[in-house]
């Protein structure tokens, strides 16, 4: 059994985590809040504007008249991993790291799959194993429309210029603060939606259907790769409080058996001590 002093040293040692850790709960309940408004209040702009997009290029006859809706053979895959810039918080970032190098050695083995990384967790562990052509990880310190933007008309430069034939987002959907759930969701091409043929849609378009369509996709993209890192960074403190919840009950659990350990040894060394007392009094009298 470890000595008194030990003891202490331990319970001082777990009271401090245990304080840490509780600040941490704290302060990612308060970030969780403003990142969860956030992304509630876009998501059915975001959602209809991609069902919009999805319908009109389902209507439109032969070529949707922009090359992003065009699907041809896929023999180059990106996959965009979006992760977050610090840790303690769970399997958060690998449960993305997980589901990304299950696409590039499982789902697309056969072909050449590059990644570009938005997380500097996820890249310091991606680039390890598969080919990072960028990594975006300080689109955190600024986080708007406008930067997220610029990511991706790159991506579009590359699917546009025939660099990549299918680019895939890879982010934790934020459902609430103890549950989220990785997505792998379709960037490019854009997929229109089946059209049912007994149903039509008497619109009148103007300038015109393939007009509308070419000038919806650049902001539906950007729109949609906002919403994804929106998700995700509202999911990275939902995840981070309840590690840290749950970190602080486990730190209290483990300061109280310890503090039991501490008390039963005290007790011990006490007895110790009587007896010690008691025997040398009793070789006095003899």
């Amino acid at each position: 059994m470890a000595n008194l002093k030990e003891i202490r040293n331990r319970i001082s040692s777990v009271a401090s985590t245990m304080q840490i850790t509780s600040a941490m709960k704290m302060v990612s309940a308060a970030k969780l809040k403003k990142a969860q408004d956030a992304i509630t209040a876009m998501r059915p702009y975001a959602d209809k504007l991609t069902e919009l997009l999805q319908s009109l290029s389902a209507t439109l006859e032969g070529d949707s008249g922009s090359i992003f809706a065009q699907e041809r053979e896929v023999k180059k895959v990106l996959v965009v991993s979006i992760t977050s810039n610090k840790g303690l918080c769970g399997a958060f970032n690998s449960n993305v790291i997980k589901e990304s190098a299950r696409l590039a050695k499982e789902a697309y083995k056969s072909t050449q799959v590059d990644f570009v990384t938005i997380g500097k967790k996820g890249n310091d562990i991606i680039k390890k194993s598969f080919n990072v052509i960028e990594n975006d990880s300080n689109v955190f310190d600024d986080l708007t429309f406008d930067n997220v933007a610029l990511i991706a008309e790159k991506l579009m430069g590359l699917y546009a210029d025939g660099s990549y034939d299918k680019i895939i987002l890879v982010y934790n959907h934020f459902k609430n603060a103890g549950n989220q759930i990785v997505m792998t969701e379709d960037f490019l091409p854009i997929i229109p939606v089946k059209r049912d043929s007994k149903v039509s849609l008497d619109y009148i378009f103007e300038p015109s259907k393939s007009q509308i369509v070419e000038t919806l996709i650049p902001k539906s993209l950007k729109t949609q790769l906002y919403k994804a890192i929106r998700d995700s960074f509202a999911s990275e403190h939902g995840a981070r409080m309840t590690a840290m919840h749950k970190a602080t009950d486990n730190a209290g659990a483990l300061k109280a058996d310890l503090t039991l350990t501490y008390n039963k040894a005290r007790q011990a060394a006490i007895t110790n001590e009587i007896l010690e007392i008691v025997s040398g009094a009793e070789a006095l009298n003899n």
